[in-house]
């Protein structure tokens, strides 16, 4: 099979400048990011990227209750908070990347798994 990487990105490694946490900050840490994986791969290596997205579940639950409080919009349950911002952040790295390898001349295909982790076994 090859060398294997695997990459955790943190959540909070996508906010450079606090003052400066918007999507389009995010991507551009996510674009830096992807740069590397690309040597990665371009040396040789398969790549999994795992990711973060704590301070994002925070900034959607932020949003969803200041929608709640002005435009009278339904709360937005946690649980729907991380999938809305793993789903999100998964298209960005999946993006950077595309860009990243038709950049170099890679022919590999991305793909984002979008994925469930049991907290409490007892929690419906």
């Amino acid at each position: 099979m090859g060398k294997l990487a695997v990459i955790a990105i943190g959540g909070n490694s996508l906010i450079k400048d606090p003052k400066f946490p918007s999507i389009e900050d995010q991507y551009q840490a996510i674009s830096e990011t992807a740069v590397h994986i690309g040597e990665l791969v371009d040396s040789g290596y398969q790549v999994v990227i795992t990711h973060g997205n704590g301070p994002q579940v925070g900034f959607a639950l932020r949003r969803a209750e200041i929608a709640g409080q002005e435009a009278g919009m339904p709360p937005v349950p946690l649980v729907n908070c991380v999938a809305d911002t793993q789903g999100a952040l998964g298209y960005q790295i999946q993006q950077a990347l595309n860009n990243e390898f038709q950049r170099r001349g890679i022919d590999k295909p991305v793909v984002t798994v979008v994925t469930q982790v049991v907290v409490d076994g007892h929690d419906p």
